[in-house]
């Protein structure tokens, strides 16, 4: 089984179980404040692993997109590290929980108030981790258009439209983690990973040429 595969199953039995357990839930989540004051470290990884109970969409959203990518990124790194891809793509993953947790951990740490659960900065670390690998091969669409775009240009969107919103605000949705796993997979992938800082922008110039 990939790890991938792991990581869903996993996440969606957490989920569920959190889901019908409060207590669990509460220790789970992601709260600043508690991290800051109370040394509760766990929380900065383990709210990736539960999701809004009262909305079931963002877990299988969320597990949609990791299995979409997950198992692509895992032959990329096969192939360009070998027996290292393992190691890897968990700092991909873990990294991208960590880099969606420190923008909140900076705004709220005063605030008991502010919880934050699910893995979608992980998820973005992985989808973005991809678009390092294939910038303008293949194609990523938006749900309900007709049509698919280079990676490279879906991903310039989305940054721009978390941005966006995360300076709106009023969402109940913390898009600040998303850019935070989405920029750390990104340069994560293009940094560590050997070969593909050269090959994205080749592929980059290639396109102009």
């Amino acid at each position: 089984m990939s790890i991938t595969l792991i990581i869903i199953v996993i996440t969606v039995v957490v989920s569920l179980m959190a889901n019908n357990n409060s207590e669990l839930y509460s220790k789970l989540l992601f709260n600043p404040y508690l991290v800051s004051e109370r040394k509760e470290w766990h929380r900065l990884f383990t709210h990736a692993f539960i999701h809004d109970n009262t909305n079931i969409f963002h877990l299988i959203f969320n597990m949609y997109v990791l299995y979409s990518f997950g198992n692509a990124i895992e032959t990329f790194l096969s192939y360009s590290l070998g027996s290292k891809a393992f190691l890897f793509y968990l700092f991909i993953y873990f990294g991208g929980i960590l880099a969606a947790s420190v923008p909140a951990m900076i705004k709220h740490k005063n605030n008991y108030g502010y919880n934050s659960v699910g893995a979608s900065g992980a998820v973005s670390a992985v989808l973005f981790s991809a678009i390092a690998f294939m910038p303008l091969q293949g194609g990523i669409g938006i749900l309900f258009l007709p049509f698919t775009m280079p990676p490279i240009v879906f991903g310039a969107l989305y940054i721009a439209y978390e941005m966006y919103m995360d300076k709106r605000g009023g969402t109940n949705i913390a898009h600040d983690a998303h850019i935070g796993g989405a920029v750390y997979g990104f340069l994560f992938t293009l940094l560590f990973i050997p070969g593909v800082f050269s090959n994205f922008f080749s592929q980059i110039l290639a396109y102009f040429n």
